[in-house]
Parts: C-alpha cells; structure tokens; sequence
C-alpha cells in the first residue's frame, strides 16, 4: 500500500490538506539542531560508562 498521486484527490481534499500542513505543530519554526549538545552528552555518557567500567575493576568483577 502505497501513497496516493496527486491526481487521486479533488481540489477540496488538497485545500484541506494544505491546511493542515500549514497549520499547528508543522507550522512552528524550530531552532536549528545542535551538534554541541549532542558531544556534550556524549562526553556524559562516555564518562559515566568509564567510572562505572573503573568500579567494578576496583569491586573485582571485571
């Protein structure tokens, strides 16, 4: 099951979707994605897997 064509819908189905489509959530200008944040996190987790590898060397279980 594909999508529809173009030409499957009526003029009033397009008026409506295009209503949609500039309207609420899809409307809403966003900021544009940071990339230092996603290092930031994974400077985090990166840190957190290495102190909780160090522990359990230190417990005797690696």
């Amino acid at each position: 099951m594909g999508m529809r064509s173009k030409e499957e819908y009526s003029e009033e189905d397009l008026a409506r979707i295009n209503e949609v489509i500039n309207s609420g959530i899809h409307s809403v200008e966003r900021k544009p994605f940071r990339f230092r944040l996603l290092f930031l996190w994974w400077i985090v987790v990166a840190g957190l897997g290495a102190a909780s590898w160090f522990a359990a060397r230190l417990a005797g279980v690696v």
